[in-house]
């Protein structure tokens, strides 16, 4: 299957062998956000969410996401993650919140899906935190906004 790495000759689905592949430095830097009602914004960011603070479980639990992809994404190798950051922004012109992950390792392979795993997740868990107030909160613009390492060298999204 032309460029589709994770298919083989046949076009059956195999984990992408990683073997031959040179140990470098690596980083993905993934972005998106959780877009909520006004009101619901103004009780995430004063801390007034009764589940408790959003803002930081979420982050936690971006953090846990990353280190759970290969567990998550089936053709995902497992990697010695090295940092994970999350950081969730309030943004009043959204409202809701930004979110934005950076993962890094030394390995084989990059780790732009858990950067997008860590991501989705905090968005998830904004969404399972203030879903009794506003269930109308969307998740959108996930993307990876930064790669770099690796054969392929540096990818930066415009």
């Amino acid at each position: 299957m032309s460029g589709l790495t994770h298919f083989d000759a046949k076009g059956d689905a195999h984990m992408v062998d990683v073997s031959d592949k040179a140990v470098t430095d690596r980083v993905a830097v993934a972005r998106g956000y959780v877009k909520m009602q006004p009101e619901t914004f103004e009780i995430i960011s004063q801390g007034r969410a009764k589940k408790g603070d959003v803002i930081g479980v979420a982050r936690l639990a971006g953090i846990m996401g990353a280190k759970k992809t290969p567990d998550l994404i089936p053709l995902c190798h497992p990697l010695p993650v090295t940092k994970v950051a999350v950081e969730l922004t309030p943004d009043a012109d959204l409202p809701g919140l930004r979110i934005e992950a950076t993962v890094k390792t030394t390995g084989q392979t990059g780790v732009e899906m858990e950067a997008l795993t860590a991501v989705s997740t905090a968005a998830l868990t904004v969404y399972d935190m203030a879903k009794a107030v506003d269930k109308g909160m969307t998740i959108g613009g996930i993307q990876v906004v930064l790669k770099d390492g690796g054969k392929s060298g540096r990818y930066e999204a415009r």
